[in-house]
């Protein structure tokens, strides 16, 4: 090889080495839950599809448990820019302006997960989210967590059980609504003070599903889990719409292939995780997991089902029905 061929060599290995070192594309994924959530599980899954897709272009930092933003405060970050990616639980959208996301709240209005996927899966969730593009926001995809369940120091198993009790719950004025249709009173709090505040009594006890319950330890300060699966706990994977918009298109495309398989992952292991912290919270010895007989539980939804029609001018009547069509819901 003669010195120029090797000069040319040498540029050549000297521009390509600048190629790569050159700063990968940062995209801060933040949220409240731990890591060993279904969420927490799906956005680690993300992460690795992400890097891998993108060839390391792209570097998803993941940060759970609350340690960048509390549930308040997260929302604003991502409008800012703070960070570029979040999952908030679709109670939060309410807040923002986005007050039809809160039907996802309505007590019993998805049976099971089939019913649930038609809605979140086909138009009707389409249109959800691309009602955040007025507010800055990109909605990716609807991620599941699972069926939430009452949890508190004494057992819930009719409408006169929760009467004067604190309740925590999501900013969510359905939710609100929901609790004091059972006579308790709700009580609006951060995800990550809920633990202190149940092992303190500032609250009586609080709605989740298995996952969060577990992974939070709350079977440690609360004495009984009633299994009443009366509502659904999900989230909208979002992102900084002007951020999203100003990634090369080909990062863009393999971003969101890798959100379409992350967003089957997390679904697919929300129910049997669900399942799997029941199974550890009774395994616990530490809270009694009550089951509700056929007719506990109507008693139930006839308390709670006169929420869906308070809220039809908050939500909107049109959507509320447009999902009783899809899932074949019956009010009565």
């Amino acid at each position: 090889m003669n010195r120029r061929s090797l000069l040319l060599g040498a540029v050549a290995l000297a521009f390509s080495g600048l190629a790569f070192a050159a700063d990968p594309i940062i995209i801060k994924f933040s949220h409240v839950v731990a890591q060993d959530t279904p969420k927490g599980k799906a956005a680690e899954y993300f992460k690795k599809l992400a890097e891998e897709r993108t060839k390391g272009r792209v570097k998803v930092e993941v940060y759970p448990n609350s340690q960048l933003y509390k549930d308040k405060e997260e929302m604003e970050a991502l409008q800012l820019g703070a960070v570029q990616m979040l999952a908030p639980s679709l109670a939060k959208f309410g807040p923002l302006g986005a007050k039809e996301f809160e039907v996802f709240d309505l007590p019993y209005i998805f049976d099971n997960y089939a019913e649930l996927h038609k809605v979140t899966q086909g138009p009707i969730g389409a249109s959800l989210l691309a009602r955040l593009d007025s507010k800055g926001i990109k909605g990716l995809s609807f991620w599941d967590n699972g069926f939430k369940n009452f949890s508190a120091n004494k057992p819930l198993k009719s409408p006169a059980d929760f009467r004067g009790l604190k309740m925590r719950i999501q900013s969510s004025k359905v939710l609100d609504a929901e609790m004091r249709s059972l006579g308790a009173n709700p009580q609006v709090m951060a995800f990550s003070e809920v633990y202190q505040a149940l092992q303190t009594g500032v609250v009586d006890g609080t709605e989740n599903p298995n996952s969060n319950f577990y992974t939070q330890k709350m079977h440690e300060v609360q004495k009984y889990l009633t299994v009443s699966e009366h509502g659904y706990l999900g989230y909208a994977v979002i992102v900084n719409k002007k951020f999203w918009e100003n990634l090369p298109a080909d990062v863009r495309t393999q971003l969101e292939g890798a959100m379409k398989d992350a967003t089957k992952y997390a679904n697919d292991i929300a129910k049997s995780e669900n399942d799997a912290d029941l199974e550890n919270v009774r395994k616990s010895g530490k809270t009694q997991i009550l089951t509700l007989s056929a007719d506990e539980k109507k008693a139930l939804r006839k308390a709670m089902i006169p929420v869906h029609r308070q809220m039809e001018e908050r939500i909107g009547r049109d959507l509320i029905q447009a999902i009783y069509k899809e899932t074949g819901f019956n009010p009565n």
